[in-house]
């Protein structure tokens, strides 16, 4: 127990100096991009790199990336300019010293006698006595100030970025009025344009052959008042054709509405014969997830469907990957090996995808340079 209580100690203290050191490298070098902090995507990323390194050292558990306005980051450049150099540069110096009382204690002799090394700042190293005594004192002082302090002043300074990098309460729910006002509209649009869909594969579908039906019926009539029972047999024949075929198309729009395949087999199900029925070779890792709300089900199964969809039609790929895992969040990863270039502004497709997440208070994300591979990640929160 004590030797695994020192070897976290241990672990710690390298975890904070790293952390630290990285703060001294970051900081006059944050203040000579002050200039790009105009440009929104170079703040975003930023912003998004220095919480991971926090939580990373934190160790706190992943979860939706909070962006800050660009205020709060140059607020963030200015104390790692100012703060994050001078705590950086004293754990520098106690490392520094540290190692100096390693070399004065077991090699002064060879250095040269007119400059010899110091310890504790100001006693010259001349004689074994004094090597010996101050060389593994200062040592021991100074390892017990990183120890001692390293960790803790490390995650402070992780706290303190989370701190100013992560948006007040206002800001956060301005910002949520503002999505759920976008989304909102993009979600009533979308849903205009559903309606407008399944009205148009009814009249021109089902509503069609049912009318043929009708057609074919109204005149098996009259030829059985004629006692035209050839002409008979073969008016039921089309008619129950046209049925079958009125059903299919019925169907087809149920499905578009809500897959039943999500109700009959749940969403583990829907989404093994997704993946199986895909011409792509696609690999499906899956969590137990149980069954989840209708609405969160249809959500995921859409995305999958979709991203599947246009992996077939333009990517060109040659294997896909989907990842279903519930940790925390509900997430959703799709890969594909093609030809990448995917552009959610030039298609319904993923503009599709990332209305209906965000209508989950979800978070969408798309990276996809050229040449691939394309990356579609869906974060949702277990809100029920």
């Amino acid at each position: 127990m004590l030797g695994d209580d020192i070897r976290r100690g241990c672990v710690e203290t390298v975890r904070g100096w790293v952390y630290l050191q990285t703060k001294l490298v970051e900081g006059p070098a944050g203040a000579l991009t002050l200039p790009l902090l105009r440009h929104h995507g170079f703040s975003r990323k930023l912003a998004a790199r220095q919480q991971t390194r926090a939580r990373r050292l934190l160790r706190s558990p992943d979860g939706p990336m909070t962006l800050p306005r660009r205020s709060r980051v140059l607020a963030w450049v200015l104390v790692q300019a100012t703060a994050g150099t001078a705590t950086g540069l004293a754990a520098l110096l106690v490392v520094g010293n540290a190692l100096v009382a390693v070399v004065a204690t077991g090699f002064w002799w060879a250095l040269p006698a007119s400059d010899p090394p110091r310890l504790f700042v100001e006693t010259p190293v001349r004689s074994w006595s004094v090597a010996l005594v101050l060389g593994p004192l200062q040592f021991v002082l100074l390892a017990a100030v990183a120890t001692a302090a390293f960790g803790p002043v490390g995650r402070i300074y992780a706290r303190c970025c989370l701190k100013i990098l992560t948006p007040s309460a206002t800001e956060q729910l301005t910002r949520r009025v503002a999505v759920l006002t976008e989304t909102r509209a993009d979600v009533l649009d979308a849903h205009v344009s559903e309606l407008r869909r399944i009205e148009r594969d009814l009249h021109d579908g089902a509503q069609a052959h049912l009318v043929a039906v009708a057609v074919r019926l109204g005149v098996a009539e009259k030829a059985h008042a004629r006692d035209d029972h050839e002409r008979l047999g073969a008016l039921v024949r089309e008619a129950h054709d046209e049925i079958r075929i009125a059903m299919e198309s019925l169907r087809t729009v149920l499905r578009s509405v809500y897959p039943p395949i999500l109700s009959d087999r749940g969403l583990h199900g829907a989404l093994v014969a997704l993946t199986a029925g895909c011409s792509v070779p696609t690999r499906l890792t899956l969590d137990d997830l149980g069954r989840l709300p209708a609405a969160v089900e249809s959500v995921v199964y859409f995305v999958v469907a979709e991203s599947l969809t246009n992996i077939v039609r333009h990517s060109g790929a040659a294997s896909a990957e989907v990842a279903v895992t519930l940790a925390g969040h509900l997430k959703v990863r799709v890969r594909d090996d093609g030809a990448g270039s995917a552009d959610p502004s030039k298609g319904s497709g993923l503009s599709g995808i990332r209305d209906r997440v965000q209508a989950l208070d979800g978070r969408f994300a798309i990276s996809s340079p050229a040449g691939g591979p394309t990356l579609i990640e869906v974060d949702l929160p277990c809100a029920w």
